[in-house]
């Protein structure tokens, strides 16, 4: 019997429901769904957010589980519950819009909790090496204007770089650009976007 794919999606849109990073990732679970032999854990970092990463939950990183006390545990807990989900799953979906030229502060505070050193990747004489193997990540890349391939586009290098700092190298994109341009250029977009992510579900 073949092992279903783990997928873990996170959505990061502020918009809700009218949110088009998350009609790509409705996009995407519907078409997983349909296929089959994969199952998804979904997580909205922007329903159940994060806050930002701040100095006493970083220290108690830093101090061994046993001698913590009762608030460093609870500190600790966001970043070890969010890596042991990450662990167990195969492939990371994320589903990013393009929020002033990044990415979402609430993906980001995602990122902080699970690019860990000692545990996502350590540091070497050659520099920092990735601890993360047999993943594969997605990025359903939602943006009103044309940035792709521009210098603009500071998003796509962001997160392959912080992917790749954890040994994620097989990363794929998806854009739906110029979603703010008009209607028929929307359209024409969503529609290219969602037969991407059709080929992508199927090689999955």
């Amino acid at each position: 019997m073949t092992t279903p794919t783990k997928v873990l999606l996170l959505n990061s849109s502020i918009l809700g429901d009218n949110g088009q990073s998350r009609g790509l990732a409705a996009h995407f679970r519907a078409q997983a769904e349909r296929r089959g032999g994969v199952t998804i854990t979904e997580r909205d970092l922007v329903s159940d957010a994060l806050p930002h990463l701040d100095g006493a939950e970083l220290g108690s990183w830093m101090i061994e589980p046993a001698e913590r006390d009762a608030t460093q545990r609870d500190l600790a807990a966001r970043s070890e519950t969010l890596l042991e989900e990450f662990f167990a799953h195969d492939v990371i979906v994320l589903a990013a819009p393009l929020y002033n030229l990044g990415i979402p502060s609430q993906l980001k505070a995602w990122f902080d909790r699970v690019l860990r050193a000692g545990r996502t990747f350590r540091y070497t004489e050659n520099g920092p090496q990735g601890l993360v193997e047999g993943k594969r990540a997605l990025v359903l890349a939602a943006r009103g204007g044309q940035y792709a391939g521009t210098p603009l586009d500071s998003q796509t290098p962001h997160l392959t770089h912080m992917l790749g700092l954890m040994g994620i190298g097989d990363v794929e994109f998806v854009y739906a650009e110029g979603l703010a341009m008009g209607d028929e250029a929307r359209e024409s977009a969503l529609g290219e976007a969602h037969q991407a992510i059709d080929a992508l579900v199927d090689r999955l």
